[in-house]
């Protein structure tokens, strides 16, 4: 499957109205449902590669940042999260972690408390298929998509953070005393 062939999808599901990461991704499964089996399988292995490239350490810490907090699978659903609002967006938050500090969404959490997930949005694949064929998601050997919890830098290192995020670091983080 070609990179424009799994993010239109992505955009068919966001066309013309918001919507929620769960209503793009129910639109997305509805739409991947109603085609091969093996192109389905093909999407889902592109969402690999999505998460691949995006596991990076910053944007992690960006996610922490943001969600006061981000475990592993927390940090997965905040790029399911980050995949619902297309491909600029994550591009985007990907060369630049600290862009995240420009979104209206994200500058509003800083004083909501707005937590960003949206598991559903990974599980588009397997639904789809699941409707498609009646049988679970074919096994494979799926690629790490994050880097190792014991690998990253110390995300309480509120200096660090500073260093690597600043923007988000102002929003987010307490004024030094």
């Amino acid at each position: 499957m070609r990179t424009d062939d799994f993010w239109a999808v992505i955009s068919r599901a966001t066309a013309d109205r918001p919507a929620s990461p769960a209503d793009v991704a129910q639109r997305a499964v509805a739409d991947l449902a109603t085609r091969d089996p093996d192109e389905i399988v093909a999407w889902g292995r592109h969402l690999d590669k999505v998460m691949v490239a995006s596991g990076t350490q910053d944007l992690w810490a960006a996610a922490y940042l943001i969600n006061g907090g981000c475990s592993e699978e927390g940090f997965d659903s905040f790029r399911g999260w980050l995949i619902a609002h297309g491909r600029d967006a994550v591009a985007r938050s990907v060369k630049s972690p600290d862009s995240l500090a420009d979104v209206a969404v994200v500058r509003a959490a800083a004083d909501s408390g707005a937590v960003f997930e949206a598991e559903e949005v990974l599980s588009i694949a397997a639904e789809a298929y699941a409707q498609a064929t009646g049988n679970e998601f074919p096994a494979s050997d799926r690629p790490v998509t994050r880097p190792e919890a014991a690998d990253l830098w110390d995300f309480d290192n509120e200096e660090e953070m500073q260093r690597r995020l600043p923007k988000l670091s102002e929003l987010f983080l307490a004024p030094p005393e």
